[in-house]
C-alpha cells in the first residue's frame, strides 16, 4: 500500500502533467505545443519513477523529450508556418461536442475507478524493470510492433520532408 508521501508526489506530478497534456491540445502555435510535450514527457519520467520502473523513465526522457522532440521540432520548423496561418479560431459545434465528449470520458474513468476501490499492490520480483527483462521482451515478443514503430516514424520524417520541399 501507498504511503502518504508517494501519493503526495503523485499528485505533485499528475497535475502538471495534466496541465501540460492541455497545453499541447490547446496551444496554436506548434512550437508551444511541442514544449509542452516535452514538460510533460518529464512529469511522466517522474510517475515512472513512483512505479519503480527507472529503465522506462530513463527511456522517456533519452528516447522521447530528447530524440524524438528534436524530429518533431525539425519538422515543426520545416513546415515554417507563418504566423497567419496560426491565427485564433473560434471554436466549433463539433469542438464542442469533443470537449463534452472529452469530459464525458474522464467522468466515466473517475466513476470506474470509484467503484473499484483501492487497488491491490503486490511485490515486483527483482528482474522487473532491468534491461535485461525490457531488451529480452522487446527483441523477442514485441519485435514485429518495435520494428513497425520505426518504419512508422521514418515513413513520416521522409513524408514531412516531402511536403516542406514542396513549399520552399
Amino acid at each position: 500500500m501507498p504511503d502518504r508521501g508517494e501519493i503526495f508526489v503523485f499528485w505533485v506530478l499528475a497535475i502538471p502533467l495534466i496541465a501540460a497534456s492541455m497545453g499541447v491540445v490547446v496551444s496554436r502555435n506548434p512550437v508551444h505545443a511541442a514544449i509542452s510535450l516535452v514538460a510533460a514527457f518529464f512529469f511522466l519520467a517522474g510517475i515512472y519513477v513512483l512505479l519503480v520502473a527507472h529503465l522506462v523513465a530513463f527511456l522517456q526522457v533519452l528516447v522521447y523529450a530528447g530524440a524524438i522532440m528534436v524530429v518533431f521540432l525539425f519538422v515543426i520548423m520545416l513546415l515554417a508556418l507563418r504566423d497567419d496561418e496560426l491565427k485564433e479560431a473560434r471554436l466549433k459545434g463539433m469542438q464542442w461536442a469533443g470537449v463534452l465528449g472529452a469530459a464525458g470520458v474522464v467522468t466515466v474513468i473517475a466513476q470506474a475507478i470509484h467503484a473499484a476501490g483501492p487497488l491491490p499492490w503486490r511485490a515486483v520480483g527483482p528482474e522487473f524493470g532491468t534491461v535485461r527483462a525490457v531488451g529480452k521482451l522487446l527483441f523477442t515478443q514485441y519485435l514485429l510492433p518495435f520494428e513497425a514503430t520505426s518504419v512508422l516514424l521514418l515513413v513520416a520524417i521522409v513524408g514531412a520532408v516531402v511536403v516542406a520541399k514542396q513549399r520552399i
